[in-house]
Formats: structure tokens, sequence, C-alpha cells
């Protein structure tokens, strides 16, 4: 065997090792990977009864009824479809109606998600309230925080001789 085709048989079995090594890796972390469906997916699929998977969403304006012993219902829904959710438990912080939120649990046979675990989604904007409340007492505190941000103009070109956008020689 010459050295060209010993090289050559080194690196087919270099990478036939990395694909296996690859395609195991990618088999375990299969199962680890969950992903929340929504009312209309969950409508779409025909999920039956016992079967366990996230449901993600919006809690439904005028939906939320507490009961007793920490009993709580209401109403998920996506704009197409919603879910009725009943959970038994302490709900999160940032649970409110028209709030985003992740519920894990199983569908009972009356078409109810009983959910064992809630979730409140919040967006990218989130600060906890102790943080807003020492940047107000500092002085730092912007009432434009959370909102979007409008894109500032900035230099164009670096190049010596050229304007920037600020309308300044370089």
């Amino acid at each position: 065997m010459t050295r060209k085709q010993r090289r050559l048989t080194l690196i087919g079995c270099a990478l036939v090792v990395l694909a296996i090594a690859a395609g195991l890796v990618l088999n375990a972390l299969r199962d680890s990977i969950v992903f929340f469906s929504t009312p209309t997916m969950v409508a779409e699929k025909h999920i039956g009864p016992g079967k366990r998977f996230r449901l993600g969403g919006l809690v439904e304006q005028g939906s939320l009824k507490r009961g007793d012993n920490l009993a709580v219902t209401f109403t998920v829904g996506d704009g197409g479809a919603t879910l009725p959710v009943a959970y038994k438990g302490i709900l999160p912080d940032l649970f409110r109606e028209g709030q985003g939120v992740v519920a894990e649990g199983a569908l009972d046979a009356s078409g109810v998600f009983r959910a064992d675990t809630v979730l409140a989604k919040h967006d990218e904007t989130y600060m906890p309230k102790e943080v807003a409340d020492t940047l107000k007492k500092q002085g730092h505190w912007k009432d434009d925080y959370g909102k979007p941000q409008a894109a500032k103009p900035g230099p164009v070109s670096m190049r010596e001789g050229e304007k920037t956008a600020a309308g300044a020689t370089q």
C-alpha cells in the first residue's frame, strides 16, 4: 500500500468514526429537546388523552378562575384555537392574563389540559422589580426602558476624506 492510499484510508476511517459519533450525539439529544405545542397544533395533531406534552400560548383575557386549595383554571389561546387548562399549585409571579405561558401536562378525557407545571414567559425587555427600583433611586431610570429603540445613524464610512452620516469629515 502506498503512502497516498494509507492517508486516504486513514481519512476515510476518521470520517466514518466522526459520522457515527455525531449520529449518537444527535440521537441522545433527540429525547432531551422538548418543544411546546400551541392549541391549534394540539387540535391538528389530535393528541389523545394521557399523552404528556408542553402547551404554549397566551392566557386569554377574563379566563383566569381561582378555586379552593390553589386550584386554578384558565384558557390558553394562540389566535386560532383555545384550550382550557386546570392547574393545582402556586403560579409564577409573572403569570397573568394576556401573558405568555408554557404548561406541561396531559389532556384528560374531557379535553381539559391537566397541567402539573406552569411557566410564565416574559419578553426580552424583562427587568426584575428590584433592579428597576434601584435604577430609579440612582436617577438612571429612563421612561423608554422596555420600548423598542429607533436605529441611530452611525458612520457610513471610515475611509479618509469621506463624510460620515453626521456630516463630519474624517
